[in-house]
């Protein structure tokens, strides 16, 4: 490893807390880069389940610098409460964890527009997490936000944040006749942030830009999944940061060039959060029965996945963005007994078959899917761990979607547990 990425290329929650945890025990370190607490990685170790939403997944790594980059949005209650969670299962923190001094902070007013927005949105809703995580990159876009840097200067603190709230107090109270929010109290509140976290601040593009010279190996996690991207994703059901390998550079401040491996995550089918558009989505019993077979409820918000086959259009739309190198694809070992299964290989859009993925929102919600049809298999694979041993069905599987989404899938992944990897020998 000299500097590779992880990207999910579905709609996230493609199993990547996994892989990276993997990957960062050969780490020197391990960069976020965009999202915020919206998002979460779940890694199962030794039988323990950790569910980390900021902090890097390198932090289970004794050793391993875990770097918070300036793409990312913090929110400040979040992030020492994650802390302290970490510390009290004896997990190492000092020194290990640094935080961009040019990171933008989500406020309480931040989570209350969120929701305001949200429910006058009425059928429009995205179906967000409500934790401000739209509102703050929204500021950070109008360069009105509050940034990790502010808080370590109180004079400079309290005139940043009594023009913002002059702003979206008269927000809150003409537009939606709701309370406004005092300066005082959170005033006092951030600039105790700025003391606990002057320890971790740090220029973070340089850190990493200095590891990747030296030689050091260093891992960038993406948070999300590609079709969430704000610019590529289904917008307007998108998230608020960019997702795709292209917002590593912009997120942890390092040149194009210093990206040398793409690896994307996909599950063995297709999951989705929230509102939007969902071509192989499933609809009553065996939408149900794959969301409990795959346990399919989000790791941040609990909140139920839609599920669907998987979706070979989107898939290689995805690998093409990102410039992906390989491929590991999860939860295979949820689809035994599951079939007969489906892959979506085309798009019906009105007269026209279309095999790339539609830019068009309009043309992805009429689209109907064109499939290949598999055959299933009934064998437990959580015990395999090596390629022959899958049965034909499962391989054969594999196989078709190695060929449609055009890069090679180097490793399937056959339950929770570090160890539960099948390497695909090319």
């Amino acid at each position: 490893m000299s500097s590779h990425a992880v990207i999910g290329i579905q709609w996230g929650d493609e199993g990547k807390g996994k892989i990276i945890d993997r990957l960062a025990e050969t780490a020197d370190v391990v960069v976020r880069c965009q999202g915020g607490n919206n998002a979460g990685h779940t890694v199962v170790a030794k039988g323990e389940r950790f569910v980390l939403n900021l902090i890097p997944c390198g932090i289970l790594h004794p050793g391993v610098r875990n770097v918070i980059g300036n793409g990312v949005v913090v929110d400040p209650e979040h992030l020492f409460k994650e802390v302290e969670g970490l510390r009290a299962r004896g997990v190492e923190v000092e020194g290990r964890l640094f935080v961009s001094s040019r990171a933008h902070l989500i406020l309480p007013v931040h989570r209350e527009l969120d929701h305001l927005v949200e429910r006058f949105k009425a059928a429009g809703r995205i179906g967000t997490t409500g934790r401000g995580i739209g509102p703050a990159y929204a500021d950070k876009a109008a360069r009105v936000g509050l940034r990790v840097a502010d808080t370590l200067d109180e004079a400079r603190l309290a005139e940043r944040l009594r023009s913002l709230l002059a702003e979206k107090n008269n927000l809150l109270q003409r537009c939606f006749d709701a309370p406004t929010q005092a300066e005082a109290p959170l005033y006092e509140k951030l600039v105790e942030f700025g003391r606990k976290v002057r320890p971790l601040v740090v220029d973070a593009g340089a850190l990493v830009r200095r590891a990747i010279a030296d030689g050091q190996r260093v891992l960038f996690e993406g948070a999300q999944g590609t079709m969430l991207d704000l610019d590529a994703g289904t917008y307007p059901y998108v998230t608020s940061s960019c997702t795709t390998s292209a917002g590593i550079c912009s997120g942890a401040g390092i040149s194009p060039r210093a990206l040398h491996r793409v690896i994307g995550v996909a599950k063995a089918y297709s999951t989705r959060v929230g509102e939007g558009p969902f071509p192989t989505g499933l609809h009553g019993e065996r939408d149900e029965t794959l969301r409990t077979k795959g346990r399919e409820y989000g790791a941040t918000t609990g909140r139920p996945r839609r599920t669907g086959w998987f979706d070979a259009v989107a898939a290689r739309y995805a690998v093409e963005l990102n410039g992906v190198d390989e491929v590991v694809v999860t939860n295979l070992d949820v689809l035994s007994g599951y079939g007969p299964l489906k892959v979506a290989v085309a798009y019906q859009v009105g007269s026209e078959r279309r095999e790339t993925y539609p830019a068009d929102l309009a043309d992805i919600a009429q689209a109907e899917p064109i499939y290949r049809d598999f055959e299933g298999w009934t064998e437990d694979l959580t015990g395999l761990r090596r390629i022959e041993q899958l049965p034909a069905a499962a391989r054969r599987y594999i196989d078709f979607l190695e060929e449609r989404i055009g890069a090679p899938i180097a490793e399937v992944s056959v339950g929770p547990d570090r160890s539960q990897m099948i390497p695909r020998a090319r």
